[in-house]
């Protein structure tokens, strides 16, 4: 919640849809609306921490977005930086498992990372082989994060 308040903030007035629609919907051809939860304070603010609802195809693109180092058809769409330390494991804490900016960081040994949503939805990427998955589900189909990940490692390494 925290980060939505801030952005409301910072886009004074706009609401984070209609920022999304065009910073990064619309500059990516999306095929389909997506659809953000939407908390139950009065007026209703986006769940930006999780929650966002979109074809695999329309993930995929954002996958492919990161990929890109953030550049998207020839045009800067998300800073390169913001990209590199948003996926880049922090060695400081110690722990298996590491966050930034709304990614898991997989695995100290590995470049790749994921975007984990409510109900088993998932986008992996592997940058060193060039892959993306996106998984949609209702449920985690019985498995935890760390299964998946190792699901998802063992495609994406055995698609190089």
């Amino acid at each position: 919640m925290l980060l939505t308040l801030v952005l409301k903030r910072a886009l004074g007035g706009k609401s984070i849809t209609q920022y999304m629609q065009e910073r990064l919907w619309n500059p990516l051809g999306m095929e389909y609306g997506g659809a953000w939860s939407i908390d139950h304070a009065p007026g209703g603010l986006e769940k930006t921490s999780c929650c966002l609802a979109a074809t695999a195809r329309d993930f995929a693109k954002f996958g492919r977005l990161y990929l890109n180092k953030g550049i998207w058809d020839g045009r800067l769409i998300i800073p390169e930086v913001w990209v590199r330390e948003s996926t880049r494991i922090d060695m400081t804490d110690g722990s298996a498992w590491n966050y930034q900016r709304l990614w898991w960081l997989v695995a100290r040994d590995r470049s790749d990372f994921m975007a984990n949503g409510h109900l088993g939805q998932f986008l992996y990427v592997n940058p060193s082989a060039g892959v993306i998955i996106v998984r949609l589900g209702s449920s985690m189909g019985g498995l935890g994060r760390e299964e998946w990940t190792q699901v998802f490692m063992s495609l994406s390494d055995g698609i190089q």
